[in-house]
């Protein structure tokens, strides 16, 4: 499938994202995001996860103990390594997909129950996000920062698969504007 313009659904690239965002809260760069329970707390706002959300000390340090496990699907080029990385995260959540219909959502696809940890709910949807990424031949979507001073993710949903910057550091702008220099001093 790969050179298809593939279109992913909503809930996929939503969760694509959140993982980025999560991924890159510890970040080699720019250090951790993720030190306090209101910073999980507008993360789990911005990204609209459901389900019980105890707001404990343990909760936030399940939740960072997460990152590594997804950053290690951005390290792995081999879709057959991906594919294992996935199943042994599905397992390890206990991922039994239902259908479900809340708040203004239609029906659509949970994979485990809503009292189980939030830890073990992020990381089953991103889990399943990365299957569609393989079984769709898209695994080349997650890449990592191209800047020469950023080793954060990213994931590439653009049509022409051409995004090669993170979002997080004003990576692009800054690469530009070094190449723009670069470039001016050799006419000089």
């Amino acid at each position: 499938m790969s050179g298809v313009n593939v279109i992913f659904a909503h809930d996929t690239e939503t969760v694509l994202r959140a993982a980025v965002w999560l991924v890159n809260s510890l970040s080699p760069t720019d250090g951790d995001r993720l030190t306090e329970r209101a910073q999980l707390d507008e993360f789990l706002t911005a990204e609209r996860y459901s389900g019980d959300i105890l707001g404990t000390a343990e909760e936030l340090r399940q939740v960072r103990a997460l990152r590594p496990r997804l950053r290690r699907f951005w390290d792995v080029e081999d879709r057959d390594r991906a594919a294992d990385l996935v199943n042994e995260l599905l397992a390890e959540c206990d991922a039994r997909p239902y259908l479900i219909r809340h708040d203004e959502l239609d029906w659509h696809l949970h994979l485990t129950r809503a009292d189980q940890p939030l830890e073990q709910r992020i990381a089953a949807e991103t889990a399943m996000a990365f299957l569609d990424l393989i079984r769709t031949d898209e695994w080349s979507r997650l890449k990592l920062c191209a800047a020469t001073d950023c080793e954060d993710v990213l994931v590439d949903l653009s049509r022409n698969r051409s995004k090669r910057f993170c979002d997080t550091g004003n990576c692009a702008n800054r690469m530009h504007v070094t190449a723009y220099r670069a470039r001016q001093r050799s006419l000089g």
